[in-house]
């Protein structure tokens, strides 16, 4: 399974929000695309699919930005991938609820692609924002203390 760069970059897009929030803050788009550099054009195209999905809030204006809709440990790297990426299926016919494959009944491999498919989106599933943003917080603590 190949992750593009749009779902790669939503999810930096996503911590960004989570790791430089604060109480009602909002964040420029542009100070995002700094920090994380990447486009802001490219930010753009990603944050609308964000917005429209409900996980992230817009505000207008001069002092305008985005913000988390909901605190960083309800949102998974599952939900994100999802959102962008269409599917976390490693081959097209496990993309659908039902097996479309007419060969399906009959294919000698299908159980390995099926536990592919299981383990990525077991771990996907299973690692949040807060996840993420705690795990960094670990590095950077432990980088502090090194002799």
């Amino acid at each position: 399974m190949y992750i593009s760069t749009k779902g790669r970059y939503a999810l930096r897009l996503m911590v960004d929000l989570a790791q430089n929030r604060a109480a009602n803050d909002i964040i420029p788009l542009k100070k995002i695309a700094e920090r994380q550099e990447i486009s802001v054009k490219y930010l753009e195209q990603i944050i609308t699919v964000l917005c429209k999905a409900g996980y992230v809030k817009s505000i207008r204006g001069s002092q305008g930005g985005y913000k988390l809709a909901k605190e960083p440990n309800e949102y998974t790297v599952g939900m994100i991938l999802r959102l962008t990426e269409g599917t976390l299926a490693p081959v097209a016919c496990l993309d659908d609820d039902e097996n479309q494959c007419e060969r399906a009944g009959e294919c000698a491999t299908l159980f390995v692609w099926e536990k592919i498919y299981e383990a990525i989106a077991k771990t996907a599933d299973s690692i949040t924002l807060q996840d993420i943003l705690d795990h960094a917080q670990e590095q950077t603590t432990a980088d502090d203390y090194v002799i």
